[in-house]
């Protein structure tokens, strides 16, 4: 995991809610999430509920699923939970473009949803906690001094 700055609060990418869940961060992660103030992002609420309408509702795993995700959701304070701005919107399509072109990245929603959060982030002054090394090291390497805390799954 990268070494993070005392006391800087926290964005959370949505890759952690699910590795939380599933039980794969490393304990130094589960200890952050304790110590560190955790800021919610919508782009990150879209993504966990994006799974509600994309399960097969007659599989039996899903009803667990949902009941987990809904977990998560309802214990995300009202007050910690914030919109990307209209700029951040903006530049995100540029960044995730960047991303394509350079670094050989896939286009689609996905990386445009992550450029959106690293820019969420790094207007909120918060340290944006991922898992997903690849794509957020490129955009930290296009727009270099952003907060990044990186961990590896357990």
């Amino acid at each position: 995991m990268g070494r993070p700055s005392p006391g800087a609060e926290l964005l959370l990418d949505s890759c952690v809610y699910l590795n939380v869940l599933q039980g794969k961060t490393p304990r130094e992660v589960d200890e952050l999430l304790q110590l560190r103030i955790v800021n919610h992002s919508t782009v990150a609420l879209s993504e966990l509920t994006h799974v509600f309408g994309r399960l097969d509702p007659k599989h039996t795993g899903t009803r667990s699923v949902l009941s987990a995700i809904s977990g998560v959701i309802d214990d995300m304070p009202a007050h910690r939970l914030t919109a990307p701005s209209a700029r951040a919107f903006g530049e995100a399509g540029m960044l995730a473009g960047l991303a394509m072109r350079l670094g050989g990245r896939a286009s689609g929603i996905r990386l445009l949803n992550d450029a959106l959060l690293f820019l969420q982030a790094r207007d909120m002054g918060c340290e944006l906690l991922t898992a997903n090394i690849a794509d957020f090291d490129l955009f930290d390497q296009l727009l270099p001094g952003s907060g990044l805390g990186f961990y590896r799954t357990a």
